[in-house]
């Protein structure tokens, strides 16, 4: 601090009846178990063992923690600390997460064998035995033991006390013990919304305490943590040792936002001294050694301790109400609608059939439209995600049968002719794919299969079956084709079929219905669809050629004129020996002409017919090509699939279903009871969780006013000068105090009036 100026602001830790209500509600909540939920603003005690955690919890409460040398905190300790009249103490344990419900409720049941505040250890060494940490097995448990105490001179706080880290094992603990303690710190360390005190001890070498490393990783700007310097006694005056760790605790090593507070506590020798005592110890050490001239007496000492941890607390209550209050409100929503998800109750058979009735009719009006691509509903959320396009069975749908088409147009035809000879690279060869070979090269196929399947007809004609061989070898591919995009139908229907069901029933009925309902009906759609699929193959796959297309002659008239014109453009440039077809102004002799353009009738016709069965094999594809097409998209994938869909799960059919299959399908299991149990508890504590922040809201505006922004600097005050108006010091290297207008707490109490 140093040079560092002062400011005036009024002291908010526990000056205004708006505060205590907002740290008692805040507590309340937790009592209520809304930390299971979502995560509350509190104080998290860190540090190595032996680094002096119990002390400082001593010394904030005024309660004798249970300290052996050899032994130290086993679970997380949750200590509830508020202002009354009369001491009180009330202890309970909260089940951790991986408690069976049998040992949950044993817990929930531990009764403290004493409620006096001087027994607080006899009542620690019994929580441990409840937790099953009496000598057995078992180290450190994720139960939490709470504490409530009440006294006339406590603050208002919420700390909780967390096992001390330590990084190898001994006899007592084992390096498994030190990965539990680890993970424990860390997962409390890590809720954003916890405070960090990083309690370290003067008496230990700083680089070789874990929690000031952790507290940089977990929170490396350093906003939501405040260290804590115990064992200063264990100093040599004047010592490196204690010029290192005043220059600590003047934040100019380790930096934390909050920044640092030093505790001298009791040691061995004086483990037995009263609180009076600890704290006139505590005041006479600081004056008499270097702390009170090098560090503001505002970070010295319990007494100061004590309302600055409760600024700090009700500054990130109010900090985080609002995200607070929308995690709750998420929270709220999720509950309602996995209830919705579960029904009601079915204990009894009309109870069973109408959770079905309304699970198929959500299901059909779910399915329809995902079937007719009618996507308005919030189920379907968003398209750009795996599921959400998943769901949108009728663009899947389109996609596939594009792709279908796209698929065969390109590769339907099991040879590609192309004009000339072609070589194609052996890398380049798939079976899926057609076979590239010149138009001459087939043409010899073709002569060769005309004559090796001759029958009566004349010479120069063909056996008109021979068309119908070719074009049996060529749509051969049209079946691999036609099945892998039915495969890919049926697994996306699946999908979009679980998905659905998923939405309109719970985990354990959902396989009940898929297995007596959903399941055979979908089989029995497949198979009709598959018997559709041959249906439409068969006369191709039999080669049964027939159609009555226009489109049929007029390209088979279109590929025979391009053939003549072919041929005929040959003999002309052969006979002239030129090809532009400029006459040339010589005599023409119209007999050799005429022999030229009719030479090698034989082999031409034989040629010629060849041709024309390839031509007639190509016309004839082009139009089957497009009905096959059309046909499976019409009659096999819309009429025979897609549209019977939504008809696998309908009110009919529960309706139909006898009285024991009903029960069969729909009677609730053990897990969902116990599951719709654990969502009504939710959503109960979360629903009084809401209702008490919405009281929090207008306490918010008031109380905001006189906290100081802990952007801004760290909120520290003079402890010695008692007042209506407390000093507060900028920390080193933060913001000048000259900008900042202050007031007395009558007078913001004031113009608040005025406002109101």
């Amino acid at each position: 601090m140093g040079d560092a100026g002062k400011i005036k602001f009024p002291h908010v830790g526990l000056q205004t009846a708006e505060h205590e209500e907002i740290l008692n509600i805040i507590d309340t909540l937790r009592s209520h178990g809304i930390s299971r939920y979502v995560d509350l603003p509190q104080l998290v005690v860190c540090g190595d063992q032996s680094s002096g955690k119990s002390s400082v919890l001593e010394a904030i409460s005024g309660l004798r923690f249970p300290t052996k040398d050899n032994l130290c905190t086993r679970f997380a300790t949750e200590l509830i600390l508020r202002r009354g009249q009369t001491p009180t103490i009330s202890v309970s344990i909260t089940p951790g997460d991986d408690c069976i419900e049998k040992e949950a409720e044993a817990l929930q049941a531990f009764k403290p064998p004493s409620t006096c505040i001087d027994d607080f250890s006899t009542i620690v060494q019994a929580a441990e035995k409840a937790m099953g940490l009496d000598g057995g097995v078992k180290k450190f448990s994720n139960d939490v033991l709470r504490v409530e105490l009440c006294g006339p001179d406590q603050p208002h706080l919420t700390l909780v006390d967390l096992p001390g880290i330590f990084w190898a094992g001994d006899k007592l603990q084992s390096d498994d013990d030190a990965s539990i303690v680890r993970s424990m710190v860390e997962s409390y360390m890590k809720k954003s919304r916890s405070i960090i005190l990083a309690v370290v001890s003067a008496k230990s070498d700083l680089a070789m305490q874990v929690v000031t490393k952790l507290a940089r990783e977990i929170d490396p700007a350093g906003n939501r943590t405040l260290g804590i310097i115990t064992k200063p006694d264990t100093l040599y005056a004047g010592s490196d040792s204690e010029v290192a760790f005043v220059k600590l605790a003047k934040n100019e090593n380790i930096r934390f936002k909050l920044g640092w507070h030093v505790l001298k506590n009791r040691d061995y020798d004086t483990k037995d001294a009263t609180m009076a005592e600890r704290d006139l110890s505590e005041r006479t050490f600081f004056e008499d050694r270097i702390w009170s001239t090098a560090v503001p007496l505002s970070q010295l000492g319990i007494s100061t301790l004590r309302p600055r941890l409760s600024d700090v607390l009700l500054h990130q209550i109010l900090r985080e109400l609002p995200n607070l209050m929308s995690d709750v409100e998420e929270g709220i929503e999720r509950s309602k609608l996995q209830l919705q998800t579960l029904g009601g109750p079915r204990s009894s058979l009309p109870e069973q059939r109408n959770y079905l009735l309304q699970a198929s009719r959500t299901f059909e009006t779910l399915m329809t439209a995902a079937v007719h691509g009618r996507y308005a509903d919030a189920f379907f959320g968003d398209a750009e995600t795996v599921q959400g396009y998943a769901k949108r069975l009728r663009s899947v749908v389109q996609a596939t049968m594009k792709k279908f088409a796209e698929r065969m147009r390109n590769d339907g035809h099991a040879v590609h002719l192309t004009e000339g000879k072609v070589v194609c690279p052996p890398s380049r060869k798939s079976e899926l794919k057609p076979k590239v070979i010149g138009r001459d090269e087939f043409l010899v196929q073709v002569e060769r299969k005309m004559a090796r399947n001759r029958g009566s007809e004349l010479p120069g004609l063909f056996n008109p079956d021979v068309i119908a061989d070719l074009f049996g070898d060529q749509s051969k591919p049209w079946k691999r084709i036609l099945n892998d995009t039915l495969d890919d139908l049926l697994k996306a229907a699946k999908h979009t079929i679980s998905l659905v069901l998923e939405a309109a029933t719970d985990n354990m009925t959902f396989e009940a219905i898929i297995g007596h309902i959903i399941r055979p009906r979908f089989l029995s759609i497949k198979a009709h669809l598959v018997s559709k699929v041959e249906e439409i193959l068969e006369p191709h796959l039999d080669r049964r050629l027939s159609t009555y297309n226009h489109y049929f002659t007029d390209n088979l008239q279109e590929k025979r004129q391009e053939a003549a014109k072919k041929v005929i453009a040959a003999r002309l440039k052969g006979f002239f020996g030129r090809s532009e077809g400029v006459w040339n102004g010589q005599s023409i002799n119209v007999t050799d002409l005429l022999n030229s353009l009719t030479l090698d009738t034989e082999v031409d016709m034989s040629r010629f017919a060849a041709i024309e069965a390839t031509n007639a094999m190509q016309a004839y594809y082009q139009v089957a090509l497009k009905n096959v097409i059309d046909a499976y998209s019409i009659y096999a994938v819309e009429t025979s699939f897609l549209l019977k869909l939504p008809d696998i799960f309908t009110p009919a059919i529960v309706y139909e279903l006898g009285d024991d299959v009903i029960t069969k399908i729909a009677a609730e299991s053990s897990e969902t009871t116990a599951e719709r149990i654990d969502v009504n508890r939710k959503l109960k504590v979360l629903e009084q969780t809401m209702n008490s922040l919405q009281r929090l809201k207008p306490m918010n505006i008031l109380a905001s006013e006189s906290l100081v922004d802990s952007e801004t600097g760290s909120e520290e005050y003079d402890s010695e000068e008692a007042g209506p108006e407390e000093e507060y010091h900028c920390a080193e290297g933060y913001d000048s105090v000259e900008d900042y207008e202050y007031y007395t707490e009558e007078e913001i109490e004031s113009e608040n009036d005025e406002e109101l």
